[in-house]
């Protein structure tokens, strides 16, 4: 039975430690997003969400566990030069993917709330030599981040696990520059979930518990300013929540969407002034 918010984020912050204890050598076996638990599954689970096999031997194989749900990398059109921030980072999958994209003139920042995430994926760059990438403790609802100077937010199967998803919205609507963009895949609800899987802590824990309902979503990016909203449906997003939990029938409940929005440069209003003299004809000098 589920006490508050703080049990409730005390478990997922413990489950994910456990994750980062175990790292790809255990999979996500404590419950997770798109659990795995070997080598072999975790590659196959990783193909089966979008990611390429030159995507996995390109990054620190310590930092990809199997987890997400889709790639928020191959929607973000990343560019040279680039700030991209990664809410819910883990081990740094993500990260380090994107800081090839955004090449040495960019910078790519990953922000966790759990400290053995953060402590993984800082091992993971300083064995890597990274410069172009760093890792800060920190909960998504309130990003350590400075305003309006991130380029691109992603995230992978981490939003649904707020507790407070408005808050993350307008917390990314913060940090970034305008005319940035916000590229996440994520587990949405598109049917009213049954009490028992909302209340159900492991299942909330694995993406699945905690999901909104797809227009909710939607509303709350619009409540948060983002325009040019696009939510769509992965091709194969039964098989991937099928997955997690075969013959449940979770699949009808949730499914994985890329979420997309933008925040709108600001328009600059020109205003006309009255002239303060005229000519002989009468007309404005």
């Amino acid at each position: 039975m589920i006490s508050n918010k703080e049990e409730i984020r005390d478990f997922i912050r413990k489950n994910y430690s456990e994750v980062a204890q175990k790292g790809s050598e255990g999979g996500c076996c404590g419950g997770g997003c798109s659990c795995s638990g070997t080598l072999l599954d975790i590659s196959e689970a990783s193909i089966k969400i979008g990611y390429s096999l030159g995507d996995l031997s390109n990054v620190p194989p310590e930092s990809n566990m199997g987890l997400g749900c889709g790639n928020p990398i191959v929607i973000a059109a990343l560019k040279d030069g680039e700030v991209v921030l990664d809410l819910g980072s883990g081990g740094g999958f993500d990260c380090f993917l994107a800081r090839r994209q955004v090449g040495e003139t960019g910078y790519v920042i990953g922000v966790d709330m759990t400290p053995d995430m953060i402590k993984l994926a800082r091992k993971n760059v300083e064995n890597s030599g990274y410069t172009n990438v760093e890792f800060r403790l920190g909960e998504i609802e309130h990003l350590p981040v400075a305003d309006s100077t991130v380029d691109v937010i992603i995230s992978n199967c981490v939003i649904n696990l707020s507790l407070d998803k408005e808050q993350v919205f307008k917390e990314a609507f913060r940090v970034l520059k305008p005319g940035g963009r916000l590229s996440t895949s994520d587990v949405v609800a598109t049917a009213q979930l049954p009490e028992n899987i909302k209340k159900d802590l492991a299942l909330i824990a694995s993406c699945i518990g905690g999901a909104e309902y797809v227009e909710d979503i939607k509303t709350m990016l619009q409540n948060a300013g983002f325009s040019n909203i696009r939510m769509t449906p992965k091709d194969n997003s039964r098989e991937i929540i099928n997955s997690w939990a075969p013959g449940k029938n979770i699949e009808d409940f949730v499914a994985s969407y890329i979420i997309e929005a933008t925040k709108e440069e600001a328009k600059i209003k020109i205003s006309k002034t009255c002239c303060t003299h005229s000519t002989s004809n009468g007309k404005c000098c």
